[in-house]
């Protein structure tokens, strides 16, 4: 869901502003304002995805109210002006909308919001699913998977072995850890180990070599073990 504000001093073009963006399911327009002060009191506190903005205000002008932001949404100018088109582009705004504008005209300019939208979170959730952020040593500490050998229960705490970096411990169980990973990169094999399923270099009489490590494979995970290493075979 896209979450939007609109910032406008009359009132009727927010009210064309709220009619429109009704019509679409993705998009929850939270707030509409006709003075900055009040919005900018608003954004300071609830950061949204994409901004509604005039451009020539009463107070300040909407490319002035723009760059004084901290955590800048995507913009989407609504203006009878066209005069300022060109230093909007300098914002790297998503859309220039001339009032009067049609539905036609606002669908479009919602396209390439979305898009962006889509983009942005499409790869900032896989970039997220390539690490985790773990209590270690009195703070937190960032593991990137693809480093991950495998893991070792030792009681309350897990010894985590990476490549070409010393082990690092942290207290939490098997179980708790296990939920976090991807059930195709990393498999129990045993009630005190999981593995990296690329980092395996061979699986004997039960027993996984892991560079210059032996871990045993626990016999209720013997033939998932299998199944998955012969999928990748």
């Amino acid at each position: 869901m896209i979450k939007a504000v609109a910032i406008d001093d009359e009132p009727l073009a927010l009210e064309v502003v709220d009619t429109f963006c009704k019509r679409f399911d993705f998009l929850l327009l939270e707030k509409m304002f006709t003075d900055s002060a009040s919005a900018l009191k608003y954004l300071e506190k609830n950061p949204i995805d994409l901004l509604f903005l005039d451009i020539n205000m009463p107070a300040v002008s909407g490319v002035d109210f723009y760059k004084s932001l901290l955590h800048k949404p995507m913009l989407i100018f609504t203006t009878s002006h066209s005069e300022y088109a060109l230093e909007s582009y300098d914002l790297n705004t998503v859309d220039y909308l001339l009032k009067p504008f049609s539905f036609g005209r606002f669908e479009k300019a919602l396209a390439k919001a979305r898009s962006i939208y889509d983009l942005v979170h499409t790869a900032t959730i896989a970039e997220a699913s390539k690490y985790l952020m773990l209590k270690a040593d009195y703070g937190i500490v960032k593991v990137v998977l693809s480093d991950v050998l495998f893991i070792e229960g030792l009681d309350n705490y897990l010894k985590i072995h990476l490549q070409d970096r010393p082990p690092l411990v942290v207290r939490m169980t098997m179980k708790a850890l296990s939920e976090k990973l991807n059930e195709n990169e990393f498999i129990r094999v045993h009630r005190s180990y999981i593995v990296a399923v690329n980092h395996i270099d061979s699986l004997k009489h039960k027993i996984i070599n892991i560079g210059n490590e032996e871990i045993p494979v626990g016999k209720i995970y013997e033939e998932q073990l299998k199944t998955i290493l012969n999928k990748r075979s």
